[in-house]
């Protein structure tokens, strides 16, 4: 019962945090001469309002709930890892690679190949950093954070060179993926399969965190480590699991949006969705199932962007600036609950 009411107030303080920065956005809008009303309701139009609406938050949302599981996975064992951004390139990079080494095998064949390509790619990138904090107790926030910029510097490194397509002249891209190894779309929808591979993915991964053996031990190793300890638990080898299943989730988001959006890689998978994904993986409480609301409505507010600078001639990343807010007002209200939970820790021992 106290688990329910715990998550209960998780998921309130979760919806306060977002009418707060929306509150601040609106006063920011307004500041500027805008009517602040219309422009929330021109979020709404371009994230929800239409069907087309509708197709353009979904692409959004598909690699924003993978990238949020490599921060809920990890979480779930004690660590802070942000290095799904870096994931998601190589992801990306590798499905280039395999589809190219695969060309000629039939089209499932090769389609499920780039998709586990990819998710290898991402998961080793994020196991490595598993790895150093096990083995050598390096900090695994620092570590994921540059490790991004390492893996972007790869990223850039092999599309403007050794696998550079020059028939593309715009900017650097890399060999295409073979047409028949293209993920389609939903049927009577511009939306690709990602998003339900996407939604599915957290459906399994909820399940195994709230119905196998396997997921009570990671909940132990996160929730107490000396109890983890004291009862035998694998420690080691279970953060190194976690961390290299969240990094195979970051890296499918890649191949996903190699095979379905763009046809290579390009700078275009450099965008954020691992950033947001941190954010997200906030708001839903480190929880694979919120993921996928949450995720929603981020892939919306994302979508929004090109119709708010059309509408009101605001800049393009004035969606960055909500997103901000929303972590900064999720951050604030996490640290409030902690500091009452401290202070009440300290009432109830004097």
């Amino acid at each position: 019962m106290r688990a329910y009411t715990d998550t209960f107030r998780a998921i309130l303080s979760s919806i306060a945090a977002i009418i707060f920065a929306l509150l601040i956005f609106g006063a920011f809008m307004a500041v500027h001469g805008l009517n602040p009303l219309s422009v929330f309701q021109t979020l709404y139009l371009g994230a929800f309002g239409t069907k087309f609406s509708w197709e353009g938050t979904l692409t959004q949302s598909a690699p924003i709930m993978l990238t949020a599981l490599c921060v809920v996975l990890p979480a779930r064992v004690g660590l802070l890892v942000i290095g799904g951004e870096g994931a998601l390139v190589l992801g990306g990079l590798a499905a280039v690679l395999a589809s190219a080494a695969l060309n000629g095998v039939t089209p499932w064949f090769g389609t499920i190949g780039a998709l586990a390509a990819g998710s290898v790619a991402g998961g080793l990138w994020i196991f490595l950093i598993g790895l150093l904090k096990h083995g050598r107790g390096v900090n695994e926030t620092i570590a994921s954070l540059l490790l991004n910029y390492i893996a972007i510097a790869v990223f850039n490194h092999l599309v403007s060179g050794p696998i550079r397509d020059y028939s593309q002249t715009l900017k650097a891209t890399s060999w295409p993926i073979p047409s028949e190894f293209l993920i389609g779309t939903i049927p009577g929808w511009s939306v690709h399969w990602g998003i339900v591979i996407s939604i599915l993915t957290c459906l399994v991964l909820a399940f195994i965190l709230r119905r196998t053996t396997f997921g009570f031990a990671m909940n132990i190793v996160g929730g107490n480590l000396r109890a983890a300890q004291a009862t035998g638990l694998p420690i080691g080898r279970i953060v190194i699991v976690a961390c290299f299943a969240g990094g195979a989730c970051a890296g499918l988001a890649g191949a996903i949006e190699v095979t379905a959006v763009h046809g290579a890689a390009s700078e275009s998978l450099i965008v954020g969705f691992g950033y947001t994904g941190i954010l997200v993986a906030f708001l839903a409480r480190q929880n694979p199932l919120g993921v996928i609301p949450v995720a929603i409505v981020l892939g919306g507010i994302s979508a929004s962007g090109g119709v708010l600078q059309r509408r009101f001639g605001l800049p393009d990343a004035t969606t960055l600036v909500l997103q901000g807010l929303i972590f900064l007002s999720v951050l604030a209200s996490t640290n409030m609950n902690l500091v009452k939970s401290v202070l009440g820790w300290r009432r109830n021992g004097a």
